[in-house]
């Protein structure tokens, strides 16, 4: 079953614990989601809405359920998916992905894999066809750390990562 406005419509630290475990599906691919990072708007440095409204940050500021896709180190492109309420600007980082046959560590890897790229920015998890989230398997061992590979607000415990799948 996939995922409704409503699973995406509350806090980002819940979301991100929560979509452990959950089915991604782009095309042909499908995935168990197995780590995750919450970053939350003017109150987490490390997020790119802290400063307010930009072009690449719009998108957090909309309405839940859109696949933000945004390019690091002019080279690496990553997937989050937009929590919380209009204004509220909020997004998931989908650090990890487990295929039948990989196990992808990393959001970079895990957007070169799948082909993924600043195109697909905006999709709606929620109406596409193609790209979406649905229940997906229950993960009872969820290991909470601080996020990585950031330098502000790195004492958030805001990082989930499954246990054995």
């Amino acid at each position: 079953m996939r995922l409704s406005y409503d699973f995406y419509k509350r806090n980002v630290v819940e979301v991100a614990r929560d979509l452990i475990g959950k089915n991604l599906v782009f095309g042909n691919f499908q995935g168990i989601i197995t780590e995750t990072e919450a970053y939350r708007g003017s109150d987490d440095e490390a997020s790119h809405a802290y400063k307010g409204t930009s072009n690449r940050s719009a998108i957090m500021f909309g309405p839940p359920g859109y696949l933000y896709v945004y390019m690091i180190y002019g080279m690496y492109y990553c997937i989050n998916v937009v929590t919380e309420e209009v204004g509220h600007p909020s997004a998931v980082l989908i650090r990890g992905l487990r295929l039948p046959d990989i196990h992808l560590d990393g959001p970079g890897k895990i957007c070169r894999y799948l082909g993924i790229t600043t195109r697909d920015n905006g999709i709606n998890l929620i109406s596409n066809d193609s790209f979406y989230l649905t229940q997906g398997i229950n993960i009872e061992n969820i290991e909470i750390t601080t996020r990585i590979g950031i330098n502000k607000a790195i004492d958030k415990p805001w990082r989930f990562v499954a246990g054995i799948i």
